[in-house]
């Protein structure tokens, strides 16, 4: 089920807010949202529910055999590792098997047959999540959690179980019994819920009809300039479809009493590639830094035991992503970047014009995005061949066969206008106002009747990160 679904915004939203706010027992309130969570995700994929179950009930009982034994390092620290492999082994086995299979065929004459497998939707965000609570408590930051049913919960909240943000355990740890639902906090989640709902169907689907009508067609060579077109319809797409996703879940959140971090800030306005990982998917990238990372050592180390570091976290982070080579090249390509950077570029870009550092960001993030977009080496060489050898683009053929680009190519302007923190700014100037708080409010009205118009028009609505 999508939060960007007729279903879900007219059946399945407004059927648990009644059942959630007319019951004043927090723990049937829980009891209730854990149910409507396994019913949001087995709507899709209800097989796979029982995977889910049954990793958080391993994951529960080894959380408190690691309490049990706080007090006996090795035991506890075994207890650890048996928990890494078990809910990382999963993970591995549904999302990256057929990908090992398929690469060891490359140096075997008896091929090994792959094994018949769908990728559990919102595995790689939930295993996170578990693995968030495991570490934290074998490092005693938090207590362990002695109610499965709220751990359940934790692990299968629909607001964030299909494609995030990662929410640590120790974010929520105190609001799963002693949260307070809030006339504000409904009124804002829902303001969020449909600022974000409006980025995805208003403005992500229709990049998406672009990206996907020109990068269906790169090996037809339509020429430099439409492939860039397609470039950066691509990088629009997948900025306002998971940050769509994000304030929805963040909204959702605050709407039944959780407070979700925020998981991107605007990365398109950054002036180096340092700071755009501070502002993109921001619940992943510190998952990595404060599992991986610092574990590893961090910066404190030698200088090429750091690099090691760095290489491991972006490698990791780029695999997290799909279990395809592309993917890996990708978050190589930031680690390589990223270590120019910390050596010495970010120096000589401190002194150079704003504008400069903000175009060196912008075109490197863009290329990121052709190499995360082309899953295979070919379409990958056929993309930057397009891109960087120039060639005369026909568009009046181009547009005659995908005519459909004409109505998404309205919202190109509003989609770069938006990336930038323009309302946020005027917002925070006139908060006094009473006139301009109106009109805000009108335009959340006007936003919400524009995508619920367009999702009953419409048959493109994909989420990018749901096969992630």
């Amino acid at each position: 089920m999508l939060f960007s679904s007729l279903t879900f915004l007219f059946g399945f939203l407004p059927l648990l807010f009644l059942l959630y706010f007319i019951i004043p027992s927090r723990k049937i309130k829980n009891i209730v949202l854990l149910l409507f969570s396994l019913i949001f995700y087995a709507w899709g994929e209800p097989k796979y529910i029982v995977l889910m179950l049954i990793t958080t009930l391993v994951s529960y009982v080894l959380g408190l055999l690691i309490d049990h034994f706080k007090n006996r390092t090795k035991i506890k620290r075994s207890l650890l590792v048996i928990s890494i492999i078990l809910i990382i082994g999963n993970l591995i086995f549904f999302k990256y098997t057929n990908f090992i299979i398929k690469n060891i065929n490359l140096f075997v004459s008896n091929e090994i047959s792959f094994i018949e497998v769908i990728l559990p939707i919102g595995i790689s965000f939930y295993t996170f999540q578990i693995l968030s609570y495991i570490f934290d408590l074998y490092m005693n930051k938090i207590k362990v959690q002695k109610s499965f049913i709220s751990l359940a919960l934790y692990v299968s909240l629909f607001p964030q179980l299909i494609a995030g943000p990662i929410v640590r355990y120790s974010t929520i740890e105190n609001e799963l019994q002693n949260r307070k639902e809030t006339f504000s906090g409904v009124k804002s989640g829902i303001k969020r819920f449909v600022i974000g709902l409006s980025k995805k169907v208003l403005i992500a689907n229709q990049m998406g009809v672009i990206a996907d009508s020109i990068f269906g067609n790169l090996g037809a060579e339509i020429g430099t300039s439409i492939t860039w077109l397609g470039i950066l319809a691509y990088t629009l797409q997948i900025y306002f479809d998971f940050s769509g996703y994000s304030d929805m879940a963040i909204g959702l959140g605050k709407i039944f009493g959780f407070t979700f971090l925020e998981n991107f800030n605007y990365p398109y306005i950054s002036k180096s590639i340092t700071e755009f990982w501070r502002r993109w998917h921001i619940s992943l990238s510190s998952w990595f830094r404060d599992y991986v990372y610092i574990p590893l050592g961090g910066n404190r180390v030698e200088k090429w035991k750091w690099i090691r570091n760095i290489l491991i976290v972006w490698i990791l982070t780029g695999i997290w992503h799909g279990a395809s080579w592309n993917f890996a090249l990708w978050g190589l390509y930031f680690a390589i970047i990223l270590l120019i950077e910390k050596i010495f570029l970010s120096k000589i870009l401190e002194k150079a014009p704003k504008f400069v550092q903000w175009m060196y960001s912008i075109f490197l993030i863009m290329f990121g995005w052709i190499i995360f977009r082309c899953e295979s080496l070919e379409l990958l060489g056929t993309t930057l061949q397009q891109a960087f050898i120039y060639k005369k683009s026909d568009w009046i053929t181009f547009i005659n066969g995908n005519s459909d680009i004409l109505f998404g190519a309205l919202f190109i302007i509003p989609a770069i206008i938006f990336s930038f923190p323009i309302l946020p700014k005027l917002k925070e100037k006139f908060k006094n106002s009473v006139i301009l708080y109106c009109c805000y409010n009108v335009i959340i009205v006007i936003l919400f009747i524009m995508s619920v118009t367009f999702l009953t028009s419409a048959t493109y609505n994909p989420f990018i990160y749901f096969r992630f």
